[in-house]
């Protein structure tokens, strides 16, 4: 079963096909007591456009994000898992092929570069694929 999680947020632009959401990232350690003991507090303002949504939304009113667990798991392969497997596959046949150690390494970190490019470039289609929804808080 997908688990869905809620963010807060505050609607910053509606248009006919669009509503986009600021949300305040907050890591583990900025919601911590001692927050203040170390440096690894962090929150960051994110902004999560919404296409789907039925309802009346207008700037400045507070919003719930609906967003599941998959996404995040999603998220997580495409930027961390996936780039690990390129890395290490590279380095394993670089290595047979070239029989090269730092030929190899560079290899391996260079397959990097045409895989976070097409990210890049496709984007727009993957920054669709991750649906937010909606709700307002009453």
């Amino acid at each position: 079963m997908d688990e869905k999680v809620l963010h807060a947020g505050v609607v910053q632009d509606v248009s006919a096909n669009k509503i986009t959401v600021a949300i305040i990232n907050a890591s583990a350690c900025s919601s911590c007591h001692a927050k203040g003991a170390c440096l690894a507090s962090d929150m960051k303002e994110k902004e999560i456009e919404i296409y789907n949504f039925t309802g009346d939304y207008h700037p400045g009113q507070h919003v719930n994000i609906v967003g599941r667990t998959s996404q995040g798991f999603k998220a997580a392969f495409y930027g961390y898992v996936l780039p690990f497997i390129l890395v290490f596959t590279t380095l394993i046949l670089s290595i047979s092929l070239t029989n090269s150690e730092g030929i190899a390494g560079l290899l391996s970190l260079a397959i990097l570069i045409p895989y976070y490019a097409a990210l890049y470039f496709f984007r727009n289609k993957i920054k669709r694929s991750f649906e937010f929804e909606i709700a307002a808080i009453n």
